[in-house]
């Protein structure tokens, strides 16, 4: 599921290309979505990048090309957010992010598993949360039904869950779409660790962390993603990577 402001974008992007065949500039962009920088629309463009409704294209300026629109609604000449009762057809085999409703200060759903690798069996079972962004971060997703088993040789001591990653953007640490990571729940972690970060206490991501001085910087492991810089209130640690789980 797309935010809103994503979702208002698209479309926006959308009856931009469908009216003159020219996608719009970032500061049109800007200000049809009444935002005060063009930063934001960047994050925007990124995300709807990475959850594959647009692309852009290289070595073209104002080059971007709409792949697909929401399964939930086909835009009219309404304007942005006008949508029709004809749903597009959602690739198959997809799974679209669902936002988690509630407290976003509250803690990760689920009972985590306390492991105690000295007595132990072979495999474990851990909660497996859904879907966590490695790109643009996106809102934890709350499913209390799945389950996943795991090696405990892949666990240490603590409490561990299971995570899907979605997007490319740590590809270059080894973690593709579609992989599980395993993650041991802790609030520190030291520089150059990937951890499950909480930013402004509403947004998950998985990231490289990075401390100079009083700025927290979330590196991806993709040239194609910039790293964010927050002040050190805004980024709480919530786990750290500590396996991984890939099918074939």
């Amino acid at each position: 599921m797309l935010t809103r402001k994503q979702h208002d974008l698209l479309i926006f992007i959308h009856e931009k290309l469908e009216n003159s065949g020219v996608s719009p500039s970032f500061e049109e962009m800007k200000e049809a979505m009444k935002l005060k920088s063009k930063s934001g629309i960047h994050r925007l463009v990124t995300g709807l990048e990475e959850r594959g409704f647009i692309r852009r294209l290289a070595h073209r300026a104002r080059a971007l090309e709409v792949l697909r629109l929401p399964d939930s609604a086909v835009p009219t000449r309404g304007g942005i957010g006008a949508t029709a009762t004809r749903p597009t057809a959602a690739p198959r085999n997809r799974l679209m992010p669902r936002v988690v409703e509630g407290n976003p200060n509250a803690p990760m759903p689920g009972t985590p598993v306390s492991v105690n690798p000295y007595n132990a069996r072979d495999i474990v079972t851990l909660p497996l949360y859904g879907r966590i962004a490695a790109g643009t971060p996106i809102e934890a997703l709350r499913d209390m039904s799945t389950q996943i088993d795991v090696p405990i040789g892949l666990l240490g001591n603590g409490e561990h869950y299971a995570l899907e990653v979605a997007g490319d953007s740590m590809m270059d640490a080894g973690i593709m779409d579609g992989d599980t990571v395993i993650i041991q729940r802790s609030e520190n972690a030291e520089n150059g660790t990937i951890v499950v970060a909480l930013v402004d206490d509403l947004e998950v991501t998985l990231k490289r962390l990075r401390r100079k001085g009083n700025s927290v910087a979330l590196e991806a492991a993709n040239p194609a993603y910039e790293t964010r810089i927050f002040g050190p209130d805004r980024v709480k640690v919530q786990g750290r990577l500590v396996g991984l789980l890939r099918r074939y």
